[in-house]
């Protein structure tokens, strides 16, 4: 599964970088296949460790702001791996024409 999430403190002001990353650290800390953007962490794993990280890098943002805010997305598809490269070589793939 790949779950794309987001966690940011509530209440702190408008430069909110330091929290962030504080949950993405976490992140990368797990061992699990991730990507950070200007939006988003995705991570990849099985439902309970992907889940558990989660829960995780809220917990880091919560230890220093009262308040948080959590979005995310996941994508629960069982047997497949390494989606986070294989779903964007696709879509590259078809950017690159019909010759590719």
């Amino acid at each position: 599964m790949i779950v794309a999430f987001s966690v940011s403190p509530l209440g702190v002001g408008e430069d909110v970088g330091e929290y962030v990353a504080d949950a993405v650290r976490v992140v990368r800390e797990s061992g699990l296949p991730n990507r950070t953007d200007a939006m988003f962490t995705s991570i990849e794993g099985e439902w309970d460790e992907v889940m558990d990280v989660v829960k995780r890098a809220v917990a880091a943002v919560e230890a220093r702001a009262g308040r948080v805010s959590l979005v995310l997305k996941a994508d629960i598809r069982p047997g497949v791996t390494d989606g986070l490269t294989s779903k964007v070589d696709t879509v590259e793939r078809y950017l690159a024409g019909p010759s590719a």
